[in-house]
Protein backbone atom coordinates (compact mmCIF):
# COMPACT_ATOMS: atom_id res chain seq x y z
CA UNK A 1 0.00 0.00 0.00
CA UNK A 2 1.36 3.44 -0.92
CA UNK A 3 1.13 6.59 1.23
CA UNK A 4 1.94 10.27 0.78
CA UNK A 5 3.55 10.42 4.24
CA UNK A 6 4.85 7.85 6.70
CA UNK A 7 5.78 8.98 10.20
CA UNK A 8 7.77 6.69 12.48
CA UNK A 9 7.08 7.61 16.10
CA UNK A 10 4.28 9.51 17.82
CA UNK A 11 6.21 12.27 19.57
CA UNK A 12 5.42 15.95 19.82
CA UNK A 13 6.45 16.66 16.23
CA UNK A 14 5.30 13.55 14.41
CA UNK A 15 1.68 13.48 15.56
CA UNK A 16 0.73 17.05 14.55
CA UNK A 17 2.56 16.58 11.24
CA UNK A 18 0.59 13.41 10.52
CA UNK A 19 -2.69 15.07 11.53
CA UNK A 20 -2.00 18.14 9.40
CA UNK A 21 -1.24 16.14 6.25
CA UNK A 22 -4.26 13.89 6.80
CA UNK A 23 -6.52 16.93 7.25
CA UNK A 24 -5.39 18.13 3.82
CA UNK A 25 -6.49 14.89 2.23
CA UNK A 26 -3.10 13.16 2.13
CA UNK A 27 -2.80 9.46 2.79
CA UNK A 28 -0.81 9.13 6.03
CA UNK A 29 0.44 6.20 8.08
CA UNK A 30 1.86 6.58 11.60
CA UNK A 31 3.89 3.83 13.30
CA UNK A 32 4.23 3.55 17.08
CA UNK A 33 5.76 0.57 18.85
CA UNK A 34 5.00 1.81 22.36
CA UNK A 35 2.66 4.25 24.05
CA UNK A 36 1.26 7.09 21.98
CA UNK A 37 2.61 10.53 22.80
CA UNK A 38 6.33 9.84 22.79
CA UNK A 39 8.79 10.59 25.55
CA UNK A 40 7.22 13.85 26.72
CA UNK A 41 3.79 12.46 27.52
CA UNK A 42 4.81 9.07 28.87
CA UNK A 43 8.20 9.29 30.56
CA UNK A 44 9.36 12.89 30.24
CA UNK A 45 7.83 16.33 30.75
CA UNK A 46 4.31 15.29 31.74
CA UNK A 47 5.11 12.82 34.54
CA UNK A 48 8.19 14.66 35.76
CA UNK A 49 6.44 18.02 36.13
CA UNK A 50 3.41 16.40 37.77
CA UNK A 51 5.84 14.70 40.17
CA UNK A 52 7.69 17.96 40.82
CA UNK A 53 4.43 19.78 41.52
CA UNK A 54 4.11 17.72 44.69
CA UNK A 55 7.82 17.78 45.48
CA UNK A 56 8.19 21.54 45.18
CA UNK A 57 4.96 22.16 47.10
CA UNK A 58 6.52 20.20 49.97
CA UNK A 59 9.81 22.06 49.61
CA UNK A 60 8.13 25.47 49.60
CA UNK A 61 6.08 24.57 52.66
CA UNK A 62 9.27 23.75 54.54
CA UNK A 63 10.89 26.97 53.30
CA UNK A 64 7.93 28.95 54.68
CA UNK A 65 9.92 29.21 57.90
CA UNK A 66 11.83 31.99 56.12
CA UNK A 67 8.70 34.14 56.46
CA UNK A 68 7.86 32.73 59.93
CA UNK A 69 5.20 30.28 58.83
CA UNK A 70 5.67 26.82 60.28
CA UNK A 71 4.23 23.78 58.53
CA UNK A 72 3.99 20.13 59.47
CA UNK A 73 4.62 18.60 56.02
CA UNK A 74 3.21 15.13 55.42
CA UNK A 75 3.58 13.57 51.97
CA UNK A 76 1.33 10.78 50.70
CA UNK A 77 3.82 9.34 48.21
CA UNK A 78 1.56 6.58 46.82
CA UNK A 79 -1.09 9.21 46.08
CA UNK A 80 1.54 11.44 44.44
CA UNK A 81 2.63 8.63 42.13
CA UNK A 82 -0.97 7.66 41.39
CA UNK A 83 -1.73 11.27 40.40
CA UNK A 84 1.30 11.28 38.10
CA UNK A 85 0.04 8.19 36.28
CA UNK A 86 -3.49 9.59 36.08
CA UNK A 87 -2.22 12.73 34.33
CA UNK A 88 -0.06 10.66 31.97
CA UNK A 89 -3.11 8.56 31.11
CA UNK A 90 -5.20 11.64 30.36
CA UNK A 91 -2.57 13.09 28.02
CA UNK A 92 -2.00 9.72 26.35
CA UNK A 93 -5.75 9.33 25.81
CA UNK A 94 -5.84 12.82 24.33
CA UNK A 95 -3.32 11.87 21.66
CA UNK A 96 -5.14 8.62 20.95
CA UNK A 97 -8.47 10.42 20.56
CA UNK A 98 -7.03 12.99 18.15
CA UNK A 99 -5.66 10.25 15.94
CA UNK A 100 -8.88 8.24 16.16
CA UNK A 101 -10.88 11.23 14.87
CA UNK A 102 -8.52 11.64 11.91
CA UNK A 103 -7.88 9.65 8.74
CA UNK A 104 -4.33 8.78 9.87
CA UNK A 105 -3.75 5.04 9.67
CA UNK A 106 -2.23 4.07 13.00
CA UNK A 107 -0.02 0.97 13.10
CA UNK A 108 0.83 -0.24 16.60
CA UNK A 109 4.03 -2.04 15.66
CA UNK A 110 7.74 -1.40 15.30
CA UNK A 111 8.65 -0.12 11.86
CA UNK A 112 11.82 -1.06 9.99
CA UNK A 113 13.15 -0.19 6.57
CA UNK A 114 13.17 -2.73 3.74
CA UNK A 115 14.28 -0.09 1.21
CA UNK A 116 14.49 3.72 1.13
CA UNK A 117 10.74 4.17 0.62
CA UNK A 118 9.54 0.78 1.86
CA UNK A 119 8.71 0.09 5.51
CA UNK A 120 7.73 -3.12 7.24
CA UNK A 121 5.64 -3.33 10.42
CA UNK A 122 3.40 -5.99 11.91
CA UNK A 123 4.11 -8.34 9.04
CA UNK A 124 2.89 -5.85 6.42
CA UNK A 125 4.67 -3.66 3.88
CA UNK A 126 4.10 0.07 3.43
CA UNK A 127 5.44 2.36 0.72
CA UNK A 128 5.66 6.12 1.22
CA UNK A 129 6.74 9.07 -0.87
CA UNK A 130 7.89 11.00 2.21
CA UNK A 131 9.21 9.38 5.40
CA UNK A 132 9.72 11.28 8.67
CA UNK A 133 11.61 9.84 11.61
CA UNK A 134 10.29 11.04 14.98
CA UNK A 135 11.66 8.17 17.01
CA UNK A 136 13.20 10.19 19.87
CA UNK A 137 15.65 8.64 22.28
CA UNK A 138 16.00 6.37 25.26
CA UNK A 139 17.96 6.32 28.48
CA UNK A 140 21.67 5.73 28.04
CA UNK A 141 22.75 2.79 30.18
CA UNK A 142 26.54 2.77 30.56
CA UNK A 143 28.48 -0.50 30.77
CA UNK A 144 29.10 -0.26 34.52
CA UNK A 145 30.27 -3.56 35.96
CA UNK A 146 27.34 -5.35 37.60
CA UNK A 147 24.65 -2.88 36.54
CA UNK A 148 22.96 -5.02 33.88
CA UNK A 149 20.23 -7.24 35.27
CA UNK A 150 19.60 -5.16 38.38
CA UNK A 151 16.30 -3.29 38.95
CA UNK A 152 17.86 0.14 38.49
CA UNK A 153 15.74 3.13 37.60
CA UNK A 154 15.77 5.46 34.61
CA UNK A 155 13.23 8.11 33.67
CA UNK A 156 11.44 5.35 31.76
CA UNK A 157 10.41 3.38 34.86
CA UNK A 158 10.87 5.93 37.67
CA UNK A 159 7.24 7.05 37.53
CA UNK A 160 5.91 3.49 37.67
CA UNK A 161 6.99 3.24 41.29
CA UNK A 162 4.22 3.18 43.89
CA UNK A 163 6.58 4.46 46.60
CA UNK A 164 10.02 6.05 46.54
CA UNK A 165 13.30 4.55 47.73
CA UNK A 166 14.25 5.30 51.31
CA UNK A 167 17.82 5.92 50.10
CA UNK A 168 18.36 6.85 46.46
CA UNK A 169 21.69 7.00 44.63
CA UNK A 170 21.59 9.11 41.46
CA UNK A 171 24.26 8.68 38.79
CA UNK A 172 24.38 11.76 36.58
CA UNK A 173 23.67 15.46 37.02
CA UNK A 174 21.88 16.44 33.84
CA UNK A 175 18.33 17.70 33.84
CA UNK A 176 16.81 14.31 34.65
CA UNK A 177 19.18 13.53 37.50
CA UNK A 178 18.85 16.96 39.10
CA UNK A 179 15.08 17.30 38.77
CA UNK A 180 14.21 13.79 39.91
CA UNK A 181 16.94 13.75 42.56
CA UNK A 182 15.73 16.96 44.17
CA UNK A 183 12.12 15.88 43.76
CA UNK A 184 12.75 12.57 45.54
CA UNK A 185 14.61 14.36 48.33
CA UNK A 186 11.72 16.78 48.88
CA UNK A 187 9.30 13.85 49.02
CA UNK A 188 11.31 12.03 51.69
CA UNK A 189 14.19 10.09 50.11
CA UNK A 190 17.76 10.42 51.34
CA UNK A 191 19.53 11.27 48.07
CA UNK A 192 23.18 11.07 47.03
CA UNK A 193 24.00 12.48 43.60
CA UNK A 194 27.18 11.45 41.77
CA UNK A 195 28.65 13.34 38.81
CA UNK A 196 32.02 13.17 37.03
CA UNK A 197 31.93 16.94 36.47
CA UNK A 198 33.50 19.60 38.66
CA UNK A 199 30.17 21.33 39.19
CA UNK A 200 26.59 20.27 39.59
CA UNK A 201 25.62 20.76 35.93
CA UNK A 202 28.49 21.16 33.53
CA UNK A 203 26.64 23.00 30.76
CA UNK A 204 25.80 25.95 33.04
CA UNK A 205 27.98 28.73 34.39
CA UNK A 206 29.75 28.37 37.71
CA UNK A 207 27.55 30.76 39.68
CA UNK A 208 24.41 29.01 38.38
CA UNK A 209 25.82 25.82 39.84
CA UNK A 210 26.67 27.55 43.11
CA UNK A 211 23.05 28.60 43.61
CA UNK A 212 21.79 25.08 42.88
CA UNK A 213 24.43 23.50 45.10
CA UNK A 214 23.29 25.61 48.06
CA UNK A 215 19.67 24.70 47.40
CA UNK A 216 20.47 20.99 47.15
CA UNK A 217 22.44 21.14 50.39
CA UNK A 218 19.44 22.74 52.10
CA UNK A 219 17.34 19.79 50.86
CA UNK A 220 19.83 17.39 52.43
CA UNK A 221 21.21 16.07 49.13
CA UNK A 222 24.76 14.73 49.26
CA UNK A 223 26.51 15.80 46.03
CA UNK A 224 29.68 13.92 45.04
CA UNK A 225 31.58 15.89 42.39
CA UNK A 226 34.26 14.46 40.09
CA UNK A 227 33.26 10.89 40.85
CA UNK A 228 32.05 8.03 38.64
CA UNK A 229 30.30 4.80 39.44
CA UNK A 230 32.56 1.90 38.45
CA UNK A 231 30.72 -1.09 39.90
CA UNK A 232 27.23 -2.00 41.05
CA UNK A 233 26.15 -4.86 43.27
CA UNK A 234 22.58 -5.74 44.21
CA UNK A 235 21.64 -8.37 46.81
CA UNK A 236 17.91 -8.32 46.27
CA UNK A 237 17.19 -5.35 48.52
CA UNK A 238 20.21 -3.04 48.51
CA UNK A 239 22.38 -1.50 45.80
CA UNK A 240 26.04 -0.95 46.58
CA UNK A 241 27.72 1.45 44.15
CA UNK A 242 31.51 1.58 44.09
CA UNK A 243 32.99 4.89 42.99
CA UNK A 244 36.25 5.49 41.17
CA UNK A 245 38.00 6.53 44.40
CA UNK A 246 37.16 3.18 46.00
CA UNK A 247 34.43 4.52 48.26
CA UNK A 248 30.96 2.97 48.24
CA UNK A 249 27.38 4.18 48.44
CA UNK A 250 24.38 2.08 49.35
CA UNK A 251 20.68 2.54 48.80
CA UNK A 252 17.48 0.69 48.06
CA UNK A 253 17.15 2.65 44.82
CA UNK A 254 19.54 3.53 41.99
CA UNK A 255 18.64 6.10 39.33
CA UNK A 256 20.82 6.06 36.21
CA UNK A 257 20.56 9.45 34.48
CA UNK A 258 23.66 9.59 32.28
CA UNK A 259 22.31 11.06 29.07
CA UNK A 260 20.17 9.64 26.29
CA UNK A 261 20.68 7.70 23.07
CA UNK A 262 18.77 8.02 19.78
CA UNK A 263 16.29 5.37 18.68
CA UNK A 264 17.23 4.31 15.14
CA UNK A 265 14.80 1.98 13.30
CA UNK A 266 16.21 -1.27 11.97
CA UNK A 267 17.49 -0.95 8.41
CA UNK A 268 17.86 2.84 8.57
CA UNK A 269 21.48 2.83 7.43
CA UNK A 270 21.81 -0.59 5.80
CA UNK A 271 18.65 -0.72 3.69
CA UNK A 272 17.40 2.87 3.52
CA UNK A 273 20.88 4.41 3.15
CA UNK A 274 20.22 7.12 5.75
CA UNK A 275 23.47 8.34 7.29
CA UNK A 276 24.05 8.93 10.99
CA UNK A 277 26.29 11.56 12.58
CA UNK A 278 29.15 10.96 15.01
CA UNK A 279 26.75 10.83 17.96
CA UNK A 280 24.45 8.29 16.34
CA UNK A 281 21.69 10.74 15.46
CA UNK A 282 20.16 10.92 11.99
CA UNK A 283 22.31 13.32 9.99
CA UNK A 284 20.19 16.16 8.62
CA UNK A 285 20.84 19.27 6.58
CA UNK A 286 19.52 22.71 7.48
CA UNK A 287 16.09 21.71 6.18
CA UNK A 288 15.92 18.58 8.36
CA UNK A 289 16.35 16.38 5.28
CA UNK A 290 18.42 13.25 5.69
CA UNK A 291 21.07 11.99 3.27
CA UNK A 292 18.24 10.37 1.28
CA UNK A 293 15.92 12.76 -0.61
CA UNK A 294 12.35 12.63 0.65
CA UNK A 295 13.38 11.47 4.09
CA UNK A 296 13.36 13.80 7.08
CA UNK A 297 13.90 13.65 10.82
CA UNK A 298 12.84 15.92 13.64
CA UNK A 299 13.26 16.30 17.38
CA UNK A 300 15.77 14.34 19.44
CA UNK A 301 16.67 11.75 16.79
CA UNK A 302 17.70 14.57 14.43
CA UNK A 303 20.23 15.81 16.98
CA UNK A 304 18.04 18.76 17.88
CA UNK A 305 18.08 20.14 21.45
CA UNK A 306 16.14 17.63 23.53
CA UNK A 307 13.13 19.75 24.45
CA UNK A 308 9.47 19.21 23.62
CA UNK A 309 9.00 22.76 22.38
CA UNK A 310 11.84 22.24 19.88
CA UNK A 311 10.28 19.04 18.53
CA UNK A 312 6.88 20.71 18.22
CA UNK A 313 8.38 23.70 16.42
CA UNK A 314 10.22 21.22 14.15
CA UNK A 315 6.78 20.07 13.02
CA UNK A 316 5.89 23.59 11.91
CA UNK A 317 9.10 24.16 10.02
CA UNK A 318 9.09 20.68 8.47
CA UNK A 319 5.50 21.14 7.30
CA UNK A 320 6.57 24.34 5.54
CA UNK A 321 9.71 22.74 4.10
CA UNK A 322 7.84 19.76 2.64
CA UNK A 323 5.37 22.23 1.15
CA UNK A 324 8.26 23.98 -0.61
CA UNK A 325 9.14 26.83 1.75
CA UNK A 326 12.95 26.78 1.78
CA UNK A 327 13.14 29.82 4.03
CA UNK A 328 12.47 27.62 7.06
CA UNK A 329 15.57 25.97 8.55
CA UNK A 330 16.40 23.94 11.63
CA UNK A 331 17.96 26.97 13.32
CA UNK A 332 15.48 29.70 12.40
CA UNK A 333 14.37 30.35 15.95
CA UNK A 334 15.49 31.86 19.22
CA UNK A 335 15.87 28.90 21.56
CA UNK A 336 15.09 29.04 25.25
CA UNK A 337 14.87 26.28 27.82
CA UNK A 338 14.32 25.81 31.53
CA UNK A 339 15.34 23.38 34.24
CA UNK A 340 12.66 22.72 36.85
CA UNK A 341 14.82 22.42 39.89
CA UNK A 342 14.16 24.87 42.66
CA UNK A 343 15.31 27.49 42.10
CA UNK A 344 14.64 27.15 38.38
CA UNK A 345 17.15 27.90 35.66
CA UNK A 346 15.97 29.70 32.52
CA UNK A 347 18.24 30.21 29.51
CA UNK A 348 17.89 31.86 26.12
CA UNK A 349 20.53 32.46 23.46
CA UNK A 350 24.18 32.63 24.52
CA UNK A 351 25.53 32.63 28.04
CA UNK A 352 28.45 34.90 28.89
CA UNK A 353 30.72 31.84 29.02
CA UNK A 354 29.63 30.78 25.53
CA UNK A 355 30.24 34.27 24.17
CA UNK A 356 33.77 34.18 25.59
CA UNK A 357 34.44 30.68 24.25
CA UNK A 358 33.36 31.78 20.76
CA UNK A 359 35.35 35.02 20.99
CA UNK A 360 32.22 37.10 20.48
CA UNK A 361 32.46 40.72 21.56
CA UNK A 362 29.94 41.22 24.33
CA UNK A 363 28.94 43.00 27.51
CA UNK A 364 27.30 41.27 30.44
CA UNK A 365 25.47 42.53 33.51
CA UNK A 366 24.09 40.66 36.51
CA UNK A 367 21.42 41.61 39.03
CA UNK A 368 21.01 39.55 42.20
CA UNK A 369 17.46 38.67 43.19
CA UNK A 370 18.25 40.05 46.63
CA UNK A 371 18.25 43.45 44.91
CA UNK A 372 14.78 42.94 43.43
CA UNK A 373 11.96 44.08 45.73
CA UNK A 374 9.84 40.97 45.19
CA UNK A 375 12.78 38.73 46.07
CA UNK A 376 13.26 40.41 49.44
CA UNK A 377 9.54 40.67 50.21
CA UNK A 378 8.88 37.00 49.52
CA UNK A 379 12.23 35.80 50.90
CA UNK A 380 13.06 34.28 47.51
CA UNK A 381 16.50 35.77 47.06
CA UNK A 382 18.33 32.72 45.72
CA UNK A 383 19.52 33.50 42.22
CA UNK A 384 20.14 36.28 39.74
CA UNK A 385 19.30 37.74 36.34
CA UNK A 386 22.10 38.00 33.75
CA UNK A 387 21.94 39.70 30.35
CA UNK A 388 24.50 39.35 27.53
CA UNK A 389 24.49 41.96 24.74
CA UNK A 390 26.62 42.97 21.79
CA UNK A 391 28.33 46.39 22.09
CA UNK A 392 28.13 47.11 18.35
CA UNK A 393 24.35 47.06 17.89
CA UNK A 394 22.97 46.80 21.45
CA UNK A 395 21.28 43.54 20.39
CA UNK A 396 20.58 40.98 23.08
CA UNK A 397 22.73 37.86 22.66
CA UNK A 398 21.21 35.90 25.50
CA UNK A 399 20.25 35.70 29.14
CA UNK A 400 20.57 33.40 32.12
CA UNK A 401 18.02 33.58 34.92
CA UNK A 402 18.20 31.60 38.15
CA UNK A 403 15.40 31.87 40.68
CA UNK A 404 11.72 31.56 41.37
CA UNK A 405 9.81 30.87 38.09
CA UNK A 406 12.88 31.69 35.99
CA UNK A 407 11.43 29.47 33.27
CA UNK A 408 8.47 31.85 32.93
CA UNK A 409 10.49 35.06 33.15
CA UNK A 410 12.99 34.07 30.44
CA UNK A 411 10.26 34.53 27.81
CA UNK A 412 10.50 38.29 28.25
CA UNK A 413 14.03 38.15 26.82
CA UNK A 414 13.06 35.58 24.17
CA UNK A 415 10.36 37.93 22.89
CA UNK A 416 12.81 40.84 22.69
CA UNK A 417 15.31 38.69 20.79
CA UNK A 418 12.71 37.28 18.39
CA UNK A 419 11.50 40.81 17.66
CA UNK A 420 15.03 42.07 17.01
CA UNK A 421 14.73 44.39 19.96
CA UNK A 422 17.67 45.75 21.96
CA UNK A 423 18.53 46.12 25.61
CA UNK A 424 17.68 49.81 25.30
CA UNK A 425 14.04 48.94 24.64
CA UNK A 426 14.06 46.74 27.74
CA UNK A 427 15.76 49.50 29.72
CA UNK A 428 13.05 52.05 28.97
CA UNK A 429 10.21 49.60 29.61
CA UNK A 430 8.10 50.15 32.73
CA UNK A 431 7.36 46.84 34.43
CA UNK A 432 4.83 46.42 37.23
CA UNK A 433 5.97 46.90 40.82
CA UNK A 434 6.49 44.75 42.78
CA UNK A 435 7.15 41.79 40.49
CA UNK A 436 10.23 39.74 39.70
CA UNK A 437 9.87 41.00 36.13
CA UNK A 438 10.38 44.52 37.46
CA UNK A 439 14.03 43.57 37.85
CA UNK A 440 14.53 43.14 34.10
CA UNK A 441 14.55 46.84 33.13
CA UNK A 442 16.75 47.41 36.20
CA UNK A 443 19.09 44.74 34.84
CA UNK A 444 19.30 46.48 31.47
CA UNK A 445 19.93 49.84 33.13
CA UNK A 446 23.19 48.46 34.49
CA UNK A 447 24.45 48.79 30.90
CA UNK A 448 23.95 52.58 30.85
Amino acid sequence: MRYDLAVIGSGQGGVPLALDFAKRGKRVVLFERGQLGGCCVNVGCTPSKAFLASAHAAGRARRATDVHVYCDVRVDVPAVMQRVQQIVGEWHDGVENKLARSSVELVHAEASFDAPHVLRAGGETFEAEVVVLDTGGRANVPPIDGLAGTPFLTNENFFLQETLPRKLVVLGSGYIGLELGQGAARLGSAVTLVTPDDRIIAREETDVCSVLTRSFARDGIDVRLQRRGTKVAFDGTTFVVTLDDGSTLDGDGLLVAIGRRPNIPEGTTERAGIALDARGNVRCDEHLQTSVPGHYALGDVAGQPQFTHVAWEDFRRLKAIIDGDRSRTRDDRVLAYAMYTEPQVGRVGLSADQARERDIAHREVTLQLADVARGAEWSLEDGFFRLVVTPETDAILGATFVGYEAGELIHVILAHMEAGSSWRVLERSVHVHPTFSEGLPSLARLLL
